[in-house]
């Protein structure tokens, strides 16, 4: 073996949010002289991909696209598995359930010696018998299992029926100074979306997706809009849902206090305009968002749920609340518009916490570690 490692990592891509943006830090940031990486994207049609491939490609990564045709693709097996017989990778990294399963099974076919496996998040298909059983399948044939939060750890061991000396708790890092950076011309986001100047501004970052907790927030905003009329919300972001939150906003008389921006290439800017974050998931793996709302250091209101707790310190960086409950929703997002200093200090403390436990160097470092470990086991 060479002292190059070659890495493909395998995952069907119908966007670019949390799991995609981690990786292209990941890829980023991991040694050139001791890993040459592929990544090969499982893609329907439809996603505009072009910036993404762009931005791997600047960092030295070889994007290999496979149409994916159905859940359930013969050829595609096929063509990863020749493919893979040509390249010869020492590593196969699956992301996400096709990923897993078609890179999983495809390595095998194909000799590949190692298969790493990073689980991204808790989707309740995963919690379906069959689902669970096709996991664990597929777990048999990894050598190592990333998880991205001790939750989603707990979850692939008590749901899923993993082996838990398999895995690897690895947090998603952020470069803050980076994602700074990028905000830009921040006085004129109220201009922009015609918020007065003073007024009170909430945001939150995410897909349309009734993952994110959207329709809660809605009606949470109509309390807080009755006690501070002047309080204004943008939902950043796009998806399937989008016409009907907008048709909610309506109906409980939002119109003039929700601004549905749509998806947005100056999240940074945005996010450092606001004067508090907020993410009402119902489950959620991770939450990059959170990560870089602490970058700018704004304080946040979540979810009490999946690895959220593991990021913000209920009372230290942010306010917490128990999911799918509009009114304990409503009453945090009013603590802190109704005490800036606090708001400011909780965002203050979450900056020096994403520098203390969320770094990128980390996160790499840890990666790396695990890429070194099953390589020196099987390999050599």
């Amino acid at each position: 073996m060479s002292d190059i490692t070659r890495i493909c990592h395998v995952f069907k891509i119908t966007g670019v949010s949390g799991s995609e943006n981690h990786l292209l830090t990941l890829a980023s940031h991991l040694d050139r002289s001791r890993y040459r990486l592929t990544f090969c994207l499982l893609v329907e049609r439809g996603p505009d991909l072009s910036d993404y491939v762009a931005a791997l490609e600047d960092v030295g990564v070889e994007v290999v696209r496979f149409p994916i045709h159905a859940d359930l693709d013969p050829l595609l097996l096929w063509r990863l598995v020749r493919f893979l017989r040509a390249r010869r990778p020492d590593i196969v990294h699956t992301h996400l359930i096709h990923g897993d399963l078609y890179g999983t099974l495809a390595a095998w076919l194909a000799g590949v010696p190692v298969v790493v496996s990073t689980k991204h998040n808790d989707d309740a298909f995963r919690r379906n018998r069959f689902y669970a059983w096709l996991g664990r399948q597929a777990a048999r044939r990894q050598d190592r299992i990333i998880t991205i939060s001790d939750h989603l750890a707990r979850f692939s061991v008590e749901v899923e029926g993993m082996n838990a000396d398999k895995i690897t708790c690895i947090h998603y890092g952020l470069d803050g100074a980076a994602f700074r950076a990028r905000v830009r011309d921040v006085a004129s986001v109220r201009a922009e979306f015609g918020i007065p100047a003073g007024a009170p501004l909430v945001g939150v970052v995410g897909r349309l997706t009734e993952q994110k907790g959207h329709v809660y927030l809605l009606h949470a905003w109509a309390q807080v809009t009755a006690a501070l009329p002047e309080a204004r919300l943008l939902l950043v972001g796009d998806g399937p849902l989008r016409g009907e939150l907008q048709r909610r906003a309506r109906d409980l008389g939002l119109e003039g206090s929700v601004t549905f921006t749509g998806r947005r290439e100056d999240v940074p800017r945005i996010m450092a305009a606001l004067d508090v974050m907020t993410l009402p998931s119902l489950w959620e793996g991770f939450g990059l968002v959170l990560l870089e709302a602490m970058a700018v250091g704004r304080p946040i209101v979540a979810s009490r749920v999946s690895a959220i707790p593991e990021i913000v310190v209920d009372g230290e960086t942010g306010l917490l609340v128990p999911p799918r409950d509009a009114d304990a929703l409503a009453q945090a997002l009013l603590a802190l518009l109704r005490d800036p200093q606090r708001a400011t200090e909780m965002g203050h403390r979450g900056q020096v916490r994403l520098e203390q436990e969320f770094t990128v160097e980390r996160m790499v470092a840890q990666t790396e570690a695990v890429y070194e470990g099953v390589v020196n086991k099987v390999i050599k």
